[in-house]
C-alpha cells in the first residue's frame, strides 16, 4: 500500500510510443497496453508530484489503499481527450478525470468513484458525466454501495468556452434518490470539494473530511468575494471546523486521509449491501452475559452532577464496536453504529455533559437523518434515554426549536425497526416523549433502571411555576419549597410507573448487557419480513 509519509509512492508508468508490436502478438494488445499506460499516467509526474508535496495521495493510491488487494477492476478507463496525427495514429490520451470501477471490500462488492486532481484540477466540467453516473446506476442495479472520494475545483468557465455553450444544471441520469433508499453511499472530502464535488459528498449515508486540507462548498473564497464581498479563506469557508463541527453538513471529521478510507471500511462493516438484505452478524467473543459492576454506581444520586455516557456505552455493547457518527455537531446527543453479540444495533444516547443531553436544532436534525438511515438498512435501534427536555431560552426559539422536535418526533414515529428504549435517568416534555415510536408500526420495548424518572415537566420548574405565588408569600421560601419537593418525589420513582405498565420492568443495571444482547436476537428474527425499501426515502 502506497504510504506518502515512508517516500514509497507507485511509481508511474512511462507512456509507450509504438503502436505495433514485432513479437507476432495481437496487434490490439499492444493498443490496449498503450491507452492503459496513458490512464495511468493521470496528470503526469509533475502533477503527481504536487499532489504528494500537499500530503495527498493520488485517486489511484487512494483507491489501492481503500478495496482488497487484486480486487480492482476499472470501469472507462479508456476515456479521455485523444490527439491524433495526420495519418490518424495515435499521438496521447489525456485521461478522464474520474477514476470508476468495481472492487470488493472485506469480501464484498463495492463501486469506487474517485476524482483525479492531477486533471484539470478533478473539475466537474472536465470529466465525462455519463462515466460516473453509469457506475452509480450501476452499483443501483446490483444493489452494491457506492464510495465516492471527491477532490474537485469545480466547474470550469475556461472548458465552458471550448464546449461554445453552458447546460441547464443538473444530471438527469444520476439516480441520487434511489441510491439514498437501496444502498449505502458514503462520501469522502479529501481536497477541495465545490459545487457538484460538496453535492456529491453530502448525499450520503456517511460524510467524511479531513481535518487538514480539504474544504467544501456551493462555491469557494472568489466566488464569495464576487457574490457578497466576503474576504475569507478556504478554512473559514468550509473547513471541517465549518462542516463537521459548526453546520453538521459533513457527518465526520478524520485526521487525515489513511483515518478516513478506515473508517469508510468501519462504516460498510455495520451496514448490508443493500435493503434487500439483513444486517451483517459478526462472530462476538465479548460475552453475552457480561455483568458491568460498575454500573450500579454510574448514574449520580445528585440530579444536577454529570456522568460519561460513553463509558456507559462501552459497557453495555461488544467490546471494541463502537462508531460514532456525527461526534462535534449536536453534541447533546450521541449517534453510534455498534453491536451486541455481534449483531449491528443503531445507538441513541443523551449526553448529559453537553448542555445537559437536551434537545436543540442542531441535536433534534442529527437524530432525525440517523433514524432514517436505521430505518432505511433495517438496523434495530437502542435509544439510551437522558433526556431534561427542550433547550430554552431566545435563541433556541428563533431557530425554531419546536418544529424540529416535531420533525424528529415523526421521524421515530415512522420507524418500522425493532426498537428499545432504556431509561437511565430524566425523561421530560416534548423532548422527553421523542424517545421512540410510541403508535406507529414498530413495537418499542420500554425499560428503565431504578434511577430513571420522568414528566411532563420536572418537578423542581413545576413547584416554581405551580406555587410562584404561595412561595413569593412565605415567610421561609426555601423551608416551603423543600417541603413542596419532598410531598411529589415520590412521584416520581419508577416502580410506581411500572405499576400501571407505563414502563414495562425496571432493571437492574448489571443486568442491561445481556437483556440487550437478548433482545437483538429476538429483533433479528423479525427483520426479513422489513426488507427492502421504505415508504420514505432517506432524507439527506
Amino acid at each position: 500500500m502506497t504510504q506518502i509519509e515512508s517516500g514509497a509512492v507507485t511509481p508511474v508508468l512511462t507512456v509507450g510510443t509504438s503502436a505495433a508490436d514485432s513479437t507476432g502478438r495481437p496487434w490490439f494488445e499492444a493498443e490496449i497496453a498503450k491507452r492503459r499506460e496513458f490512464a495511468l499516467a493521470m496528470g503526469g509526474p509533475d502533477k503527481i508530484e504536487r499532489q504528494h508535496a500537499r500530503g495527498r495521495l493520488t485517486a489511484r493510491e487512494r483507491i489501492e489503499r481503500l478495496v482488497d488487494e487484486g480486487t480492482w477492476r476499472e470501469i472507462g478507463m479508456m476515456t479521455g481527450s485523444a490527439r491524433y496525427d495526420e495519418r490518424g495514429q495515435l499521438i496521447s490520451v489525456e485521461p478522464s478525470n474520474v477514476v470508476c470501477g468495481q472492487a470488493k471490500i472485506d469480501g464484498r462488492d463495492v463501486i469506487v468513484v474517485a476524482e483525479d486532481f492531477t486533471v484539470r484540477g478533478g473539475s466537474s466540467e472536465a470529466t465525462n458525466p455519463e462515466k460516473w453516473q453509469y457506475v452509480e446506476r450501476l452499483a443501483l442495479t446490483y444493489r452494491w454501495p457506492v464510495i465516492r472520494l471527491v477532490e474537485t475545483a469545480g466547474g470550469s468557465v475556461n472548458l465552458l468556452e471550448q464546449m461554445s455553450a453552458t447546460k441547464i444544471p443538473g444530471y438527469p441520469h444520476w439516480p441520487m434518490v434511489e441510491l439514498l433508499a437501496t444502498v449505502p453511499v458514503v462520501g469522502v472530502a479529501l481536497g477541495a470539494a465545490a459545487g457538484l464535488g460538496a453535492v456529491r459528498v453530502c448525499a450520503s449515508h456517511l460524510s467524511i473530511m479531513t481535518a487538514e486540507g480539504s474544504y467544501l462548498f456551493a462555491g469557494g473564497p472568489a466566488v464569495v468575494k464576487k457574490a457578497v464581498g466576503e474576504d475569507v479563506t478556504n478554512a473559514e469557508l468550509g473547513g471541517s471546523g465549518v462542516h463537521a463541527r459548526a453546520s453538521g453538513v459533513v457527518d465526520n471529521e478524520a485526521a487525515d486521509e489513511f483515518e478516513a478510507l478506515d473508517d469508510v471500511v468501519r462504516f460498510l462493516s455495520y451496514l448490508p449491501s443493500s435493503v434487500h438484505e439483513l444486517p451483517p452478524v459478526r462472530a462476538c467473543a465479548d460475552p453475552v452475559d457480561r455483568r458491568d459492576e460498575a454500573l450500579s454506581t454510574t448514574i449520580p444520586e445528585i440530579k444536577q452532577y454529570s456522568y460519561d455516557m460513553r463509558k456507559l456505552l462501552a459497557s453495555v455493547f461488544d467490546d471494541g464496536s463502537l462508531f460514532e457518527i456525527g461526534r462535534y455537531f449536536g453534541q447533546s446527543q450521541i449517534t453510534m453504529l455498534a453491536r451486541l453479540d455481534g449483531h449491528t444495533v443503531a445507538v441513541l444516547a443523551n449526553d448529559p455533559m453537553w448542555l445537559g443531553g437536551s434537545l436543540t436544532v442542531d441535536s433534534a436534525e442529527k437524530i432525525t437523518r440517523f433514524v432514517d438511515m436505521a430505518d432505511t438498512f433495517h438496523l434495530p435501534v437502542v435509544n439510551l434515554i437522558d433526556q431534561p427536555g427542550t433547550f430554552v431560552g431566545r435563541d433556541a426559539e428563533q431557530k425554531g426549536t419546536l418544529r424540529k422536535g416535531i420533525r424528529t418526533a415523526m421521524a421515530l414515529e415512522q420507524a418500522r425497526v425493532p426498537w428499545l428504549s432504556l431509561f437511565v435517568r430524566r425523561a421530560y416534555g416534548l423532548a422527553g416523549a421523542a424517545y421512540g415510536p410510541i403508535g406507529g408500526g414498530s413495537i418499542n420495548r420500554r425499560l428503565a433502571w431504578p434511577t430513571a424518572h420522568w414528566g411532563s415537566i420536572p418537578i423542581e420548574g413545576g413547584v416554581e411555576a405551580a406555587y410562584r405565588r404561595t412561595l413569593a408569600e412565605s415567610d421561609d421560601r426555601d423551608a416551603l419549597r423543600a417541603e413542596l419537593y419532598a410531598r411529589f418525589q415520590p412521584v416520581e420513582n419508577p416502580f410506581r410507573t411500572a405499576e400501571r405498565f407505563g414502563i414495562q420492568d425496571v432493571i437492574d443495571p448489571r443486568d442491561t448487557r445481556p437483556m440487550l444482547c437478548e433482545w437483538v436476537r429476538q429483533a433479528y428474527r423479525i427483520l426479513p419480513a422489513q426488507l427492502g425499501t421504505t415508504a420514505r426515502t432517506m432524507r439527506a
